[in-house]
């Protein structure tokens, strides 16, 4: 009886079975949106579905994909039943393309070579059948003046042809094995670099009868970003400031990225859209409250950072990524694996990333700071994508509202169009665009504005004896600028680096444009202030201090000098302001403000003093 119930079962089995006929769904790249730190990339192919039940294979992609980040859109008479993504260890992307290019160089010049060495041969040939034939018919031939000089002659402008012709190809040859050696190591770099995987999405469907298929596929994908870089222009502190809006984009997904649609996003998916609540905020004695030190950081004092970024054996990493935590500026490292960054104030860690090591967050303690990584020993797995956006019987369609999608014509220039979302700004390169997968740090130009600009020196003695000029840009916030390191040009001269803090909530954006030597600043202590007294149960200390300001211009400037009073931190010390030549004190914060108009060649001087009262049997420091 059970075995007769049995049978039924064995039989109907097979028909149950869902069988998938497996097909590949070649796709092209159309669109990538690059983010602050990863990228949107948006795929689309088409192909035959038959009747039944069909597995898509969506192959050759980037094995940095967000599983939990493909979207697949689809139309056709067919039902998406599923959507997969899984690591293929297998089919390695190929490095094919690179290696055949330059083997295919390497060819080109090998075959140069062998000409040079072939007419180098003919020359010693040609030199030696001359040298066999100079003895104009043997020493008893009885060959005339007129002979024996005209044989000179051609003897001469034989050789020194043949001597000339020998000297231009060994130079030629040198040059041409100088660069098949280049070639042959960086042949040897790209095969020594680590094979990646590679991502696959399978798409199970359903179709009834024979039909095509239209997909849009999307997926987030990390190892790509941009930081934005600007070249700040000045030929004239009574001229317009020349701002040119530039993004340094990077990727190393694996995949290069031809003639696609680029978008550059201010964006960043890898931050949470959770908003934050406040906690109960306990307030305690002192001693029992915990006070976070700062673990050595110093960036205070560091304004420019450098050094190398290296693996566990010591070894350059070219392509690295290194942002200074919670900025949108950063760099990459180069083939040697050098980077240089400028900081802004405030900063006090790098977070640096690459392939294949464990990202590290490293605390920022000196000017130079070389970076070792460690591998990462998480090998990438398989991962299953629970649901899907699919669109069955249903066209592809939307689009930007107002903004026109009509290319231009080619033009000298990269063009680009600004597109403020609900909670992002997009750049929009407006021409197709090609990025290669090889880590290296490509500049675009995406903007460029001219702004007028009110100028403005500034200067802090106690700090730097320098003045800096000062651009200060009214209603900035129209031009969509994000924090990022500045190369300042004045007069057409490169005069140094600086940060734009777009992040400023003011309405006025100042940019440091660098020190003018034309303004002359000093601040020396004057003896005579400089005093120390007993007063009942309370010491006395004073100090003087001799501000000056020269303008060696030959224009008016506009000076704003900066020094400071100290401010007491408890009610036993008593600080008053004895000299202040008419500047103005802040009395919460101790600053002193002088707001000057130089004229060329004027100078102008400045007191500041103050006396500190505290108890005698304590002590302060007053340097």
């Amino acid at each position: 009886m059970n075995l007769l119930k049995a049978i039924p079962i064995v039989l109907i089995f097979p028909l149950c079975a869902q069988t998938f006929t497996d097909r590949e769904l070649k796709t092209t790249i159309d669109e990538v949106t690059i983010y602050l730190q990863g990228g949107l990339v948006t795929r689309s192919g088409k192909l035959q579905i038959p009747s039944g039940k069909s597995l898509l294979r969506v192959k050759s992609l980037s094995p940095h994909i967000d599983a939990k980040s493909i979207q697949v859109k689809a139309i056709g008479d067919f039902t998406v039943l599923s959507v997969n993504h899984k690591i293929n260890y297998h089919d390695e992307l190929q490095k094919d393309d690179r290696i055949k290019s330059l083997l295919l160089k390497r060819e080109e010049i090998a075959l140069d070579i062998a000409k040079s060495e072939a007419r180098l041969e003919v020359l010693v040939e040609k030199q030696s059948l001359l040298n066999e034939n100079k003895n104009l018919g043997g020493q008893n031939s009885g060959a005339s003046l007129a002979q024996i000089k005209q044989a000179i002659d051609f003897y001469d402008k034989e050789l020194t042809s043949i001597k000339a012709e020998e000297i231009s190809t060994k130079t030629k040859l040198k040059r041409l094995n100088e660069q098949r050696n280049r070639i042959d190591r960086e042949v040897t770099d790209v095969q020594n670099q680590k094979e990646l995987p590679t991502g696959e999405i399978e798409i199970r469907v359903e179709a009834n009868s024979i039909t095509t298929g239209e997909f849009e596929i999307s997926y987030l994908v990390g190892n790509t970003g941009w930081y934005p870089k600007y070249d700040i222009r000045v030929t004239s502190i009574d001229r317009p400031l020349v701002l040119n809006y530039k993004a340094d984009i990077y990727q190393n997904t694996g995949v290069d990225w031809e003639e696609v649609k680029l978008k550059l996003s201010n964006g960043d998916p890898n931050l949470s859209g959770v908003a934050p609540e406040l906690d109960t905020w306990y307030l305690n004695y002192a001693r029992n409250t915990v006070v976070s030190r700062s673990n050595g950081v110093i960036s205070n004092a560091v304004r420019n950072i450098s050094g190398k970024v290296l693996d566990q054996d010591g070894e350059p990493l070219p392509g690295a990524t290194i942002i200074v935590k919670g900025t949108t500026i950063g760099t990459v490292t180069d083939l040697e694996g050098n980077y240089s960054l400028t900081l802004p104030n405030g900063a006090t860690h790098l977070d640096v990333s690459y392939i294949g090591f464990s990202s590290k967050e490293v605390a920022i303690t000196s000017e130079s700071l070389n970076i070792r990584m460690d591998p990462d020993m998480t090998e990438l797995e398989e991962v299953v994508v629970v649901g899907y956006s699919g669109a069955n019987r249903r066209a592809l369609t939307g689009s930007v509202s107002g903004v026109n999608r009509s290319r231009p014509k080619p033009a000298e220039v990269i063009t680009t169009t600004t597109i403020e979302n609900q909670t992002t700004v997009e750049i929009e390169v407006d021409d197709p665009y090609s990025v290669k997968s090889n880590g290296e740090k490509l500049s675009v130009n995406l903007r460029e504005f001219e702004i007028e600009t009110l100028y403005q020196y500034y200067a802090i003695p106690k700090l730097d004896k320098d003045a800096f000029l000062i651009a200060r840009i009214v209603d900035w916030n129209q031009y969509n600028l994000l924090e990022g390191e500045a190369n300042l040009y004045f007069e057409d001269r490169f005069v140094g680096r600086s940060i734009l803090d777009a992040r400023s909530l003011e309405d006025t954006l100042d940019i440091s444009l660098g020190r003018d030597k034309s303004i002359v600043i000093g601040r020396e202590k004057v003896d005579d202030y400089t005093k120390r007294r007993t007063l009942g149960a309370n010491k006395i200390e004073s100090r003087g201090f001799k501000i000056l300001a020269r303008n060696n211009k030959s224009q008016s400037v506009k000076l704003t000098l900066l020094d400071q009073i100290p401010i007491a931190a408890i009610s036993d010390i008593s600080i008053t302001a004895t000299e202040l030549s008419a500047g103005k004190l802040n009395e919460k914060t101790g600053e002193v403000i002088w707001e000057l108009e130089l004229s060329p060649k004027q100078q102008a001087d400045f007191q500041l003093g103050y006396e500190v009262k505290y108890p005698k049997y304590e002590k302060v420091y007053l340097e």
